[in-house]
């Protein structure tokens, strides 16, 4: 097959080589995750496949673990940047002149007086 690797009985003699003595990176970087034909393992007996093809299987689910965590991870950090965005206070504006930044504020109305305006406002906007 064009563009897959094949892997001879050697390289996969020496990755279960490899696994037997639990030198997972020295498998790793031997092509134990490469893409190879499945007949590659026909060479080996029945307990070394089943433990080259198990290795692989497991370093697959770790990284496909590894990967859903990390999107998790990221998933998280993103909802907590936006809850604080919403809890942070809006920024206050800027006086528009110096005359404005020198008056005083102006004190909010009593109750009263702006149940008062309200009806006003609502008396002059045609009773709605």
């Amino acid at each position: 097959m064009p563009g897959q690797p094949i892997a001879s009985p050697a390289s996969m003699h020496h990755l279960v080589a490899l696994l037997r003595r639990d030198d997972l990176d020295g498998a790793i970087e031997a092509g134990l995750m490469a893409a190879w034909p499945d007949a590659a393992t026909a060479s080996l007996d029945d307990d070394a496949r089943t433990r080259l093809l198990d290795a692989r299987a497991r370093l697959q689910a770790a990284w496909d673990a590894r990967a859903r965590y990390r999107r998790r991870d990221a998933r998280l950090a993103q909802r907590a940047a936006a809850r604080e965005a919403a809890r942070a206070p809006a920024p206050v504006a800027a006086p528009a002149s110096a005359a404005e930044a020198a008056l005083p504020p102006r004190p909010a109305l009593p109750a009263s007086a702006a149940a008062i305006l309200a009806r006003a406002k609502a008396r002059a906007g045609g009773g709605a």
